[in-house]
């Protein structure tokens, strides 16, 4: 916990200090009105983001990788991160602005939920594997839904919907990023408060009812407070993927398997993580020109992790 502690704060500085403009922070101290201060200042809120966005996606991977007792749990291989970027994105069509879009991303995670659960519930039972069958299903709809919303929109705001698409990470005002942050800090204290619940439910459901679980009230806010975290963080960076299917695995690994210390060591690597990716993807501006989405980084990365993870999960049973 300690190295991963450090390792958040030097990703942040690592990723502030190089650039397509490398800025030097004794001459940003020296001169506050100076090019390097100006540039850090500048991306000092991209950062942020970054790591808020990072850290909230793996906290609620964690979260439904102990509802779903599986480690192949995450919010965009169960739909939920899809069903926020719909929501959004009609959002941001109708002209709306400020808190609406995260709350219609939210509605559209909850959404997404409930869709998941009932089309899970089509095979018969309630099981891992029907759940992210409906959750990928969901995604591809939710996908496709976004595009023909874009190409029929005769709004100019259709182009601001693409990055929900993509996953991106930009410069964003200080007050969007700090209702992000106030959103991921609500949706995240509830998750902590079920570290204990989430301890418990990954004993199975019938133990942790008899130790004192009301099971369904602990899924429910779990569902809840995850939704609130991805709908924050989707609304205004898309649809960035395997972020939550990857950091849990490896805390898991490193801390054990207790949530009290899963939940906060996920954070952390999370927001490592997505910030060295952002790091990596603006880096790439220098040999090719152009800077892939953040998004298309992550994925390249998550989905052979994802076949290989199932194929294990495969073999062992």
């Amino acid at each position: 916990m300690a190295l991963l502690a450090l390792a958040a704060p030097c990703a942040v500085l690592l990723a502030l200090r190089l650039g397509v403009a490398p800025v030097s922070f004794r001459a940003a101290w020296r001169d506050p009105d100076g090019i390097d201060a100006a540039i850090a200042g500048a991306r000092l809120a991209r950062v942020c983001l970054g790591a808020l966005a990072g850290g909230a996606l793996a906290l609620v991977g964690a979260s439904f990788q102990a509802l779903l007792r599986n480690p192949l749990g995450d919010p965009y291989a169960l739909g939920v991160s899809g069903g926020a970027a719909l929501g959004a994105s009609l959002a941001v069509l109708a002209g709306l602005g400020g808190v609406a879009i995260p709350l219609a991303a939210f509605v559209g995670a909850l959404g997404a939920t409930a869709a998941v659960l009932v089309a899970a519930r089509a095979s018969g039972r309630v099981g891992v594997e029907s759940l992210l069958l409906a959750g990928l299903v969901f995604n591809a709809c939710a996908s496709a839904a976004l595009a023909f919303i874009r190409s029929v929109s005769a709004s100019g705001r259709a182009q601001e919907t693409l990055s929900l698409l993509l996953g991106v990470v930009t410069e964003e005002p200080a007050s969007r990023v700090t209702l992000v942050g106030a959103l991921v800090l609500t949706g995240s204290v509830g998750l902590f408060a079920m570290t204990k619940s989430m301890n418990l439910l990954a004993l199975g459901d019938d133990t942790a009812a008899s130790l004192g679980v009301r099971v369904a009230a602990a899924r429910a806010g779990i569902f809840l407070a995850s939704s609130l975290v991805v709908a924050a963080v989707v609304s205004v960076c898309g649809l960035i993927p395997f972020v939550g299917l990857l950091v849990p695995h490896y805390v898991r690994a490193w801390l054990g398997a207790d949530h009290r210390w899963v939940l906060p060591g996920c954070f952390l690597g999370g927001a490592t993580l997505l910030v060295l990716a952002d790091l990596a993807a603006r880096m790439v501006f220098l040999a090719l020109g152009t800077e892939p989405p953040v998004g298309a980084l992550t994925a390249l990365v998550g989905g052979p992790f994802f076949l290989v993870m199932l194929r294990t999960l495969k073999d062992e049973s």
